[in-house]
């Protein structure tokens, strides 16, 4: 059985564009640990384009950061010992996003995100992400996230 998404379970991201599961005109990206990694499969719609072909670099933008946000706050969970989503809930927001578009990414397929955390220090949390269509790295991605009070 397949364990729940991040987004299942951290409720402070339930009306979140990019991760929310309350999020009816979200994308609803689904992220979850294989191993030390990170790992979201998201399938882009026909409204994601930008033009003929090729997905909208803006809403890869958003899929990155989100799945980098989600990572990093699954993480932070981790390294504290706690359970994903236990009280106190722990909330990170972007504080930094570099992204990096190394060559379209074709529409009308999935891709395949996996992040792993590169540094945490304190309240703020390091993550990088890759982003693959058809098997060939399309976007690289880098963002700090910082803890904020709930």
């Amino acid at each position: 059985m397949e364990e729940p998404a991040f987004q299942d379970i951290i409720n402070s991201l339930s009306g979140c564009f990019g991760c929310g599961r309350d999020n009816e005109k979200g994308l609803r990206i689904r992220s979850h640990w294989e191993g030390d990694e990170g790992v979201c499969r998201w399938m882009p719609e026909a409204h994601h384009r930008a033009g003929e072909g090729f997905i909208n670099g803006g809403v890869l933008a958003t899929v990155i950061d989100c799945h980098m946000g989600c990572t990093a706050t699954a993480a932070a969970y981790k390294a504290e010992g706690r359970e994903l989503g236990s009280g106190p809930e722990l909330v990170y927001v972007t504080a930094s996003l570099q992204v990096d578009y190394l060559r379209p990414t074709p529409a009308g397929q999935p891709v395949e995100l996996r992040a792993s955390i590169r540094q945490i220090n304190g309240r703020k949390i390091t993550v990088a992400c890759s982003l693959r269509s058809g098997g060939e790295e399309t976007v690289r991605g880098e963002a700090v996230f910082v803890r904020v009070d709930s």
